[in-house]
């Protein structure tokens, strides 16, 4: 249960024009996360604008950025998060629910390309250890600019925060179909 309350919009209609606008961006839903986070509605849409910049404005390859939140979700422990990704969003980027399933212990898996996991190696680095070692760092310049470097390293600082609130707050997962 969140330690927070989730705001009803309905119950703020001083929030209307912020509520459709985040309602707009996650087709037609109010998250939870959102619904926790209207208690600042700066933060909210701040936060709203952060996200969907780090997700949908980056050279970043949705395969890639689905790899990085997901196992950021497993390895920060919130479900929210991986139950999120691992659904709709991965599947639509052409992840398999195997690999999905596979991001939480994927150093065993033979399902990642070599590219992969280099993504993986350093999603890991920078959310366990937060200081990234050389090896790790110089095995994606091979496969990334330097913009999306940057764009990778924000992407998985971003789901690291992202991750950190929900679980701080107890932030429930919404209910989200998987497919297969």
């Amino acid at each position: 249960m969140a330690r927070v309350t989730l705001i009803e919009d309905a119950e703020h209609p001083e929030l209307a024009e912020i509520v459709a606008g985040l309602r707009g961006g996650r087709a037609g839903r109010l998250l939870n996360i959102y619904r926790m986070l209207l208690h600042s509605p700066p933060l909210a849409q701040s936060w709203f604008g952060h996200v969907n910049a780090v997700r949908w404005q980056t050279e970043l390859d949705g395969q890639t950025r689905e790899i990085a939140i997901i196992r950021v979700g497993w390895l920060n422990r919130v479900e929210y998060v991986v139950q999120a990704h691992a659904g709709a969003y991965a599947l639509e980027e052409g992840l398999t629910l195997e690999q999905c399933d596979a991001l939480a212990d994927w150093q065993a898996s033979t399902l990642f390309s070599e590219r992969e996991r280099a993504v993986l190696a350093y999603t890991d680095a920078m959310t366990q250890q937060v200081q990234v070692p050389d090896e790790v760092f110089d095995a994606l310049r091979r496969y990334f600019s330097e913009r999306q470097l940057v764009e990778l390293t924000v992407l998985i600082g971003t789901y690291n925060m992202h991750t950190r609130v929900l679980a701080a707050l107890q932030i429930d997962a919404e209910a989200a179909p998987r497919q297969s």
